[in-house]
Parts: structure tokens; sequence; C-alpha cells
């Protein structure tokens, strides 16, 4: 298995010296960095970077520059997505947002992990564990999502909240650790 395979299994691989996953990253963060640069009126070429970028778009979307990715191509955003600015996705395995998502200013989707063990960790090893948002989600501002988790549809996020757990579908949750504090009737 190579790197790039033990990355999408979740398993430990080599993300900093790995030269594969290097270059992947430049043409990632330069796209970004070409998407970030351009005038915010310009929407037409803001949207052919990321659909260029991107894994799977919708066809109504809108990301507020900046924006920051790893890969790129592991993300996949629904209909109807709209990030407010300084969103950064580490998108070392696989982030799906569903349809009708909004997230606030400077939000945060971490798939990547780092070993406890001292020794592995600064070996350059890391792992990356799928981050999955369901439809008609509302994320707050400051938020960051962790690996593994995955939000239920119909679900509104707190601003500050930590995500260290899945939150399941129609609640309100907030907090670090992010918890639910209300039922929504749907």
């Amino acid at each position: 298995m190579n790197e790039k395979e033990k990355m999408l299994a979740g398993e430990l691989y080599d993300a900093n010296y790995n030269e594969d996953l290097i270059k992947e990253r430049y043409i990632a963060k330069d796209k970004c960095y070409e998407f970030n640069k351009l005038k915010p009126s310009n929407i037409i070429e803001k949207e052919k970077i990321i659909k260029d970028l991107l894994g799977k778009t919708g066809n109504i979307f809108n990301i507020e520059q900046p924006f920051m990715c790893d890969y790129g191509y592991n993300i996949e955003i629904g209909e109807n997505f709209y990030s407010n600015h300084n969103l950064i996705i580490l998108d070392g395995n696989k982030v799906k947002f569903g349809d009708n998502v909004f997230i606030a200013p400077n939000c945060a989707f971490y798939t990547a992990g780092h070993p406890l063990d001292s020794e592995r960790r600064n070996q350059g090893l890391e792992y990356a564990k799928p981050i999955k948002i369901g439809n008609n989600v509302w994320i707050g501002g400051n938020v960051v999502v962790l690996p593994g988790v995955t939000i239920g549809d119909n679900v509104v996020i707190g601003a500050g909240s930590i995500v260290n757990r899945d939150i399941p579908s129609n609640v309100v949750a907030v907090g670090n650790p992010c918890r639910v504090i209300k039922q929504l009737n749907k």
C-alpha cells in the first residue's frame, strides 16, 4: 500500500516526507493561492478554480476568500453551499458536505491527527479520518471539527464549538467539547 492509499484508509502514513503527497499539496495550495488573490467580484473565475480544485461541487455554491485546503480532491460540497471567510479544510481523507450547508467565518475541518507517541509523530507520521456533514446544517463562527466526525441533518453547531464526536440529526449542539443542548422539531 502506498502512502496515499494508507492516508485514505485511515492508517498511519508519511505526510511530511512523501514526495508524491508533498507535490499534490503544492498543486492544491497553488490553486488556493490563485483563488484567494482574485477580486471577490470575479465570480466566474472563482467558481472555475473551486470546481477544478474540489472533488465534487453542486451547481450553486459560494466560498468566500480566503480558503485553504491540503489536497482539494477529497472535498465534496452539495447544492447551496456557503462558507464565509477563512475556511480551512485539511482533507487528508474525505470531507463531504451535504446540501444547504452554511459555514460562518473562521471554521476549520481537520481530518488529520497525529500519534500520541512522539517518536512516530517526529517521523512525520499522521492519520486521517473522514468527516461528513449532513444536509441543512449551520455551523457557527470559529468552529473546529476534528477527525472522524459525522454531523447529521438539520443541525446547528454553536459558535466556538470543538466537535470531537458525532452529532445526531435535528439538534443544536455547542461547547468544548461540543454536546447536544436542544432537540429540534423536524
